[in-house]
């Protein structure tokens, strides 16, 4: 499957905002966003003073969210296909597609210090979902699902995890630092999306 293997710094000066693609790098000060907060190319400084259009506004606002959550384009149309078929708000029905990915519950959960890493665990064979191994990143996950640890003995996950010990948990999951599990308590609310994004711009993109 295409995969982006480029420098994935580059992606956060040009939205300019930090994505956390990076783990422990995007902490310190060695962060691009920290070195150069401004987007790469030749031209990036003069990039910043340009008036942006409302395609460009839309466009940005969808490529940062996948971006964000590390989604190709064709998934992230996928999902937006699901978030119009259901009931509610389509910008919070893709929000909540995207943060019910098993990759991205693993990473809320501290079990990983970025997506990417996430996903490579899970790929592994890393985790169980109520009970039983799921290897699928995309896997979407509900209310009342439990995710834990299929061996509690993996340093890497056991790193992470006492690393973002000190992390807020997402208010729609609970942790069992002990079993080294979490459970999903309910679907998450717009408010309990922490990211910065405009998700009504990308409704309005997909909509033309």
């Amino acid at each position: 499957m295409a995969r982006y293997t480029g420098a994935v710094c580059r992606l956060c000066r040009r939205e300019n905002q930090k994505l956390f693609l990076k783990g422990d790098r995007c902490y310190s000060e060695k962060c691009a966003m920290v070195r150069r907060s401004f987007p790469p190319g030749q031209h990036g400084g003069n990039m910043m003073r340009r008036k942006t259009s409302e395609y460009g506004l839309q466009l940005r606002a969808k490529q940062k969210a996948k971006r964000y959550y590390g989604v190709l384009e064709s998934q992230f149309a996928k999902y937006y296909d699901m978030a119009v078929r259901r009931p509610g708000i389509t910008g919070e029905n893709l929000l909540r597609l995207l943060e019910t990915r098993l990759d991205n519950v693993v990473y809320r959960a501290g079990y990983a210090m970025s997506r990417k890493e996430a996903r490579q665990l899970v790929l592994h064979r890393h985790f169980k979902v109520n009970g039983q191994i799921v290897n699928i990143p995309s896997y979407l996950l509900k209310e009342g699902d439990k995710v834990s640890v299929k061996s509690t003995d993996c340093e890497k996950i056991k790193e992470s995890a006492e690393k973002n010990a000190s992390r807020p948990m997402p208010s729609w999951m609970s942790r069992d630092g002990e079993k080294m599990a979490v459970s999903i308590d309910k679907q998450p609310e717009r408010e309990d999306i922490d990211f910065d994004i405009e998700e009504q711009l990308i409704v309005e993109l997909y909509s033309k």
